[in-house]
């Protein structure tokens, strides 16, 4: 009895056994088959998101003309299997830009194209011919360098920020994407956009070419990548995509417009506005110079004022920082300061500070002699009515004392020769030398500004309407031009020509008719129009105010150096390499200027 119950219990063992593993054997092969056949197809899925690397560079316009070309069927994949394609289809892009050969780029894209038949064949085959592809492309691009091709050099040297302009693209693209996402979205894609263009845009920063980039900027490149060929998917439409980045690129050059001007409008109202540190020390250098007795604001050697065997200077300012920085600098650099008489015209407002400065910073055995416009009586009945007729807003052209140089002789009738300088100047050598120029029975001596390989280039067309008939017929619009700044001009033969009342007829008729621009460059080339004379240009050096590409050595040759230009040295818009030239000659340790908060 016992025997019968353990052969029964064998027997259903053994039937549970067959009816547990017989389904496994008689399935297995079948679902071989499902899983080759399902595997293959998802290799075909990748293969095709391999070829459309290139698209995803999104060259819209070309995408846009090719109507035939529509977009994928909407694939949800996993981000690893994303990596490992986008992966290699970025290093072939690298490979093709680096070599910059059109011969390795068409093998590239030969090879791309034969990659479609590799449809059905094991992933690992598939990658290790990509491999190898890229090895031979390497290959291929390290024997070119070889060979010393000089255009090969010269495109690896342009390359050197392939990353960087790979990176904002991506940006860019990125951007567009989320673009087109509904108002208010939150989903996954959004939120990985907005992530990737965050990590880009702090690995790339301010970087301008590839080695500024960090580290992690290339994983930063595959990661935006992967998102942005998932982005490609769910947006499909080239059309639209390519309507998205002209109406992105037409805002940004507005943008880019609108800045522009707003940068140029900030830089002429800085240009034109006085410092609040000049404004203390103006100030309270006029406070003190009030409480001084009538005797007590004599300046020394007044004697020497109309010897016109010295050598005599004026400059024409308001400024009276500016006014300091070119009479010390001139007398500093004279060998006889004692034959030097330094003449500053300045207004009412002004000439208490500027005098007062002087009182307490005397220039040793030079002279100083120091004016106010308004005691010239007959300025004001010659000129100040044309002046109030200027139509300009700028002070630096509608001031009378930017106009003063045209009556020198009015206002020096006891000299026979003066060297004008402008504010905003700095001399650096012994200019001595000036004053033995052979004039040849012209009036004015200036450095020429007619040469279009220079920084100072000027030419008369640029400032006067030769369209005119009257202008026409009397100057020639290719005539030479040259600088105000630093002008050596002999009265004598100024008052014989009357080439004062000759300026004022042409202010008159300026003021009727659009003959140039506003200031009083244009008036004084046609003013001394066959009557200036050309100084060697080491005479002096132009476009500290405004160019910041000038040569250290031309600066430091040059007798004198000009900030023309709105960017002064004595202002934050100042040129910053070049305000050492000026900054030497200010006195920073002084009272006045440490309680005005004057400083380098």
């Amino acid at each position: 009895m016992k025997k019968h119950r353990r052969w029964q219990r064998i027997l259903i063992l053994s039937l549970l056994s067959f009816s547990v593993f017989a389904p496994i054997v008689l399935v297995s092969p079948r679902l071989k088959t499902l899983t080759f056949i399902g595997r293959n197809d998802f290799m075909d899925d990748l293969a095709s998101i391999n070829y459309m690397s290139e698209d995803l560079r999104l060259n819209a316009i070309e995408q846009e003309a090719a109507k035939e070309l529509k977009g994928p069927k909407l694939v949800v994949l996993k981000e690893k299997n994303f990596s490992s394609v986008v992966s290699h289809s970025s290093d072939e892009n690298r490979n093709v830009d680096q070599s910059g050969d059109a011969q390795d780029a068409s093998k590239s894209l030969e090879a791309n194209d034969s990659e479609t038949n590799y449809k059905g064949k094991d992933k690992h085959q598939i990658q290790q011919n990509i491999i190898q592809m890229n090895s031979r492309e390497k290959e291929q691009s390290n024997q070119g360098t070889g060979r010393h091709d000089p255009r090969l050099r010269s495109q690896s040297r342009r390359v050197t920020d392939a990353k960087v302009k790979q990176m904002r693209d991506q940006l860019i693209r990125a951007k567009a994407y989320l673009s087109f996402a509904p108002p208010g979205s939150n989903s996954h894609l959004v939120k990985e956009l907005r992530t990737r263009i965050k990590e880009v845009e702090r690995a790339v920063g301010e970087a301008s070419k590839d080695s500024d980039l960090s580290r992690s900027a290339s994983q930063r490149m595959r990661s935006m990548e992967v998102s942005l060929a998932k982005a490609n998917y769910v947006f499909p439409d080239c059309s639209a995509m390519a309507a998205k980045l002209r109406a992105m690129a037409y805002n940004i050059e507005e943008q880019v417009h609108a800045q522009k001007n707003q940068e140029s409008y900030l830089i002429q109202l800085a240009g034109r506005t006085t410092p609040k540190s000049l404004h203390c020390l103006s100030m309270r250098l006029t406070a003190e110079y009030f409480f001084l007795q009538p005797e007590e604001r004599q300046l020394p050697h007044q004697k020497n004022l109309n010897d016109p065997d010295l050598y005599h200077y004026a400059v024409f300012s308001d400024n009276v920082l500016a006014c300091a920085v070119v009479v010390k600098s001139t007398i500093s650099s004279a060998k006889e300061p004692e034959k030097i008489v330094f003449h500053v015209v300045t207004d009412s407002l002004n000439l208490p500070a500027i005098s007062m400065w002087f009182l307490l910073n005397p220039p040793g055995k030079a002279t100083i002699h120091i004016q106010s416009i308004e005691s010239f009586d007959w300025l004001s009945t010659k000129y100040n009515s044309t002046l109030k007729e200027q139509k300009s807003y700028d002070p630096r052209y509608t001031s009378a004392l930017n106009h003063l140089r045209f009556y020198l002789p009015d206002v020096f009738p006891a000299l026979n020769k003066i060297v004008l300088f402008d504010h905003d100047v700095v001399v650096q050598r012994d200019l001595t030398g000036i004053w033995s120029v052979d004039m040849k029975g012209k009036v004015n001596a200036a450095v020429e500004t007619c040469l279009e390989s220079e920084a100072s280039f000027h030419a008369m067309h640029m400032f006067m309407n030769f369209s005119d008939p009257f202008l026409a017929k009397r100057f020639n619009a290719n005539f030479c031009t040259w600088a105000f700044g630093m002008n050596l001009f002999d009265l004598q033969e100024w008052r014989r020509k009357n080439l004062t009342t000759l300026y004022r007829n042409y202010l008159q008729l300026g003021l009727k008719r659009s003959f140039w621009k506003a200031g009083s460059l244009p008036l004084g080339w046609i003013t001394f129009y066959n009557q200036t004379v050309a100084l060697e240009k080491r005479w002096h050096a132009l476009g500290l105010g405004h160019n910041s590409g000038l040569g250290q050595g031309d600066i430091e040759n040059a007798a004198v150096i000009h900030y023309d230009g709105v960017m002064k040295p004595w202002l934050e818009i100042g040129i910053a390499k070049y305000k050492s030239y000026w900054s030497k000659h200010v006195q920073y340790d002084h009272p006045y200027l440490q309680r005005c908060n004057i400083h380098e």
